[in-house]
């Protein structure tokens, strides 16, 4: 079993920047950022696999960069440069498989943290 705790959320003004950890428990291949918006579906945000191969949402690209420690078997995700529309309820979200066709979608992923709150002010 698979367990994932987030941590790093917070309130920031627009411009701002917040950096989020997710620390695993278990062997994990791939690792994502997902968010979800009041009213809104998931997004994918960010994702990175074992080898560090990463995918954006473009939204985000140029703002926030994905990482991963795999010898502390934890992942962060830098976001820089914050608007209010990256406010959202933050996931880290992790698979076993490494065969992900479609990494940026939730149904991908097998396990989920429970989430911690990023809000943007402008």
């Amino acid at each position: 079993q698979v367990q994932l705790v987030e941590s790093g959320g917070g309130s920031v003004q627009a411009g701002g920047s917040l950096r989020l950890s997710c620390a695993a428990s278990g062997y994990i291949y791939m690792m994502g950022w997902f968010r979800q918006a009041p009213g809104k579906e998931r997004e994918g945000v960010a994702t990175i696999d074992r080898d560090k191969s990463t995918s954006y949402v473009d939204s985000v690209k140029g703002r926030f960069t994905i990482s991963r420690d795999n010898g502390k078997n934890t992942l962060y995700l830098q976001m820089n440069n914050l608007t209010p529309e990256d406010t959202a309820m933050y996931y880290c979200a992790a698979d076993r498989g490494e065969f992900t066709r479609r990494p940026l979608a939730a149904p991908e992923y097998d396990y989920w943290g429970q989430g911690t709150q990023v809000t943007v002010s402008s």
